[in-house]
């Protein structure tokens, strides 16, 4: 019974919670600026930035002024930027064709990060059909209407090519087309890109939450994408997708959405012997962003939870459009 006493007296978890100090030594998960990175709109023929009202804060960049944002990130420690590019309406076709144009807009948008930043952050860009084609698909149509896969790839290893002669560092494989990423892979290598690393959207679910998005990339998408995006309904199938892309050679794989699939983000972090990321998509901003605006939520705290949560389910990396407020902002976990 003395015992008893004893151990009940002694067990005080509440002495690691007593103040900010002893909570940042015991913190347990960290959110670093070198854990992030920063998803970016690059959008042709525009002189200054302009605004996306479902993401407050968030713009599509000129060429100009997409220069000012890397920099920015890089002086502020982020570890990355990926490059969305978004070309003018009249330039989109069945094919994407304006995707593989050497003067592009996106291919431009990586050369002019590389000449602004060079190796001081991670440049990738995100390979894929969507923003360029007149369908809004991640891919190529067959004569039924529907988007067909191998032809799809043909379209992503020239684009491939055309990036890493760009400068790209790292091509973001988002399309979840089957074999995409050992397509992209012999691409790289055939062009002597082998340095180039793959990041694939391994685990990609057909998601509500990707409404402002397709605000910021302009999308001309008719229907759904639910034939080659995952059934948010299913977690086992997120195993296949990751270990294939892994096998495939990804150097990176990615869970997409990020909070409303945290155990998915464990599953892949349980698996994967290569780093793990998580793209915390426009709608996750945008819900938190809306709810603040109406003084419903705390903004910072919100902000600082949610990026940590992301991480304590596993990922090693987080795609944020808060990449920067995080990176410059205070921390209540540093880790240990």
């Amino acid at each position: 019974m003395h015992d008893d006493l004893l151990t009940r007296e002694r067990i005080r978890p509440r002495r690691s919670r007593v103040n900010p100090a002893v909570r940042r030594l015991t913190a347990e998960t960290s959110v670093r600026a070198a854990d992030l990175v920063l998803p970016v709109f690059v959008r042709e023929n525009i002189a200054e930035p302009v605004p996306i009202a479902s993401l407050p804060g968030v713009v599509q960049h000129s060429l100009h002024s997409v220069r000012k944002a890397a920099v920015e990130a890089a002086e502020a420690g982020v570890a990355g930027i990926m490059l969305f590019g978004i070309p003018d309406d009249q330039r989109k076709d069945d094919i994407g064709s304006a995707a593989t144009d050497p003067d592009g807009i996106l291919t431009a948008a990586i050369r002019a990060v590389i000449d602004e930043v060079g190796d001081g952050l991670v440049v990738m860009s995100d390979l894929c059909l969507d923003e360029f084609t007149s369908h809004g698909h991640c891919g190529v149509l067959d004569v039924a209407g529907r988007v067909d896969n191998d032809a799809t790839l043909l379209r992503y290893a020239e684009m491939a090519a055309l990036h890493a002669e760009a400068g790209v560092h790292m091509v973001g494989l988002s399309g979840m087309m089957d074999n995409q990423v050992s397509a992209v892979r012999d691409a790289l290598d055939s062009a002597g890109s082998p340095d180039v690393s793959i990041l694939a959207y391994a685990a990609k679910y057909s998601s509500a939450l990707y409404g402002p998005f397709r605000e910021a990339v302009n999308s001309s998408l008719q229907g759904d994408r639910r034939t080659y995006q995952m059934d948010y309904a299913n977690a086992v199938e997120a195993r296949r997708e990751i270990l294939s892309d892994i096998a495939q050679g990804a150097d990176v794989v990615m869970v997409k959405p990020a909070s409303l699939y945290l155990d998915i983000v464990r599953q892949a972090a349980d698996l994967a012997d290569v780093p793990v990321a998580a793209y915390q998509v426009s709608g996750e901003y945008a819900m938190i962003e809306a709810a603040a605006q109406r003084g419903w939520i705390d903004r910072e705290s919100a902000i600082r939870e949610s990026l940590t949560c992301i991480r304590r389910a596993g990922a090693d990396i987080v795609f944020t459009y808060w990449a920067m407020a995080a990176a410059s902002g205070p921390s209540s976990h540093t880790g240990r």
